[in-house]
């Protein structure tokens, strides 16, 4: 055996006592953080398990039952579901619903992105400011009062739209009572209250463009309707996505509009999904039923979504 290796210390069965002490600080460092960040998560997903996964929960147990709240409830297996799906009233509530839908959230993304781009145009700094205020300061009301304000507006006897209307020898528009308008109004009332949001997330997604992609555009000479198909529009795609899963979840869910602004009239022309579920579970006192109808919406809902997100691998680009 050579005289270094009798020296050299066994590195197998010896340990540095104060690098041990340091991996022993660094492990309880690390540890008290990962409380300190569960805790700060904590109150979020407390309120996600009691006020969403619970709710999720307790209404699809009670779509197997009948109960009316007053009296003991009673097993029925699946006869809501085989009912829903025969009933012409819940029919037509998802009918007017993918319609608002489809209004709303294309009307919504193409008016969001519209005033992005314009926005983003060479403009002082405080009236673009000034404007990002104006458009998202509705999306700060509740739908109820959006629909109340939305709703006066466009009252046919004594909403100021017809008054104006009648001054420039135009017709006054039923816009509330009639079946072929009432979507539609009820759409632009929805669009007018969220479109600052999706207004926010377009600004957001331009401002992330690469200035080398927009100056190498330049040079292959894009402009105009070009610029925007081929460059920008792709480039803004996964806020696009974004924007359109959001909508249609929160589109899905309409309530507060048409109930506030027609009670779901005039008929049943606006009467949507949801408005269809709130009567028969707390007018009719079916909770059952009702339950049945949010479950099965609940399902729609998660299709709809799956459905974006695997057809969003054919035109989202990520940069």
């Amino acid at each position: 055996m050579s005289a270094e290796t009798a020296i050299a210390p066994n590195k197998k069965t010896s340990r540095n006592p104060i690098s041990l002490l340091t991996e022993n600080t660094l492990a309880g460092l690390r540890r008290r953080r990962a409380l300190i960040g569960y805790l700060f998560l904590a109150p979020t997903i407390v309120g996600i398990i009691v006020f969403t996964a619970g709710p999720i929960l307790v209404s699809f147990g009670l779509s197997f039952f009948k109960w009316d709240v007053f009296s003991p409830p009673s097993f029925l297996g699946t006869a809501h579901y085989s009912r829903l799906i025969a009933d012409p009233r819940v029919l037509l509530g998802f009918r007017n619903t993918f319609l608002l839908v489809v209004l709303a959230i294309t009307m919504q993304i193409a008016v969001g992105l519209g005033l992005a781009l314009a926005i983003q145009q060479r403009m002082p700094t405080w009236m673009r400011y000034y404007f990002r205020t104006a458009f998202f300061l509705p999306f700060l009301m509740s739908g109820a009062a959006t629909g109340i304000v939305i709703g006066y507006m466009l009252h046919k006897e004594f909403g100021p739209v017809n008054y104006y209307l009648t001054l420039i020898g135009l017709p006054q528009v039923p816009w509330l009572n009639s079946p072929n308008l009432v979507l539609i109004t009820v759409a632009i009332a929805f669009v007018w209250q969220n479109m600052g949001f999706t207004l926010i997330l377009f600004i957001g997604g331009l401002n992330n463009i690469s200035k080398e992609v927009l100056e190498a555009a330049d040079v292959d000479g894009a402009r105009g309707w070009n610029r925007f198909w081929h460059v920008i529009l792709p480039m803004v795609s996964p806020t696009l996505l974004f924007a359109a899963v959001t909508g249609v979840i929160g589109g899905l869910q309409i309530f507060d509009h048409p109930y506030v602004m027609t009670r779901g009239g005039p008929g049943d022309a606006s009467r949507t999904a949801v408005m269809v579920m709130y009567e028969s579970a707390f007018k009719n006192m079916e909770i059952g039923y009702g339950s049945a109808i949010a479950v099965f919406l609940f399902v729609i809902i998660l299709l709809v979504t799956a459905g974006q997100f695997s057809l969003s691998k054919r035109w989202v680009f990520y940069q």
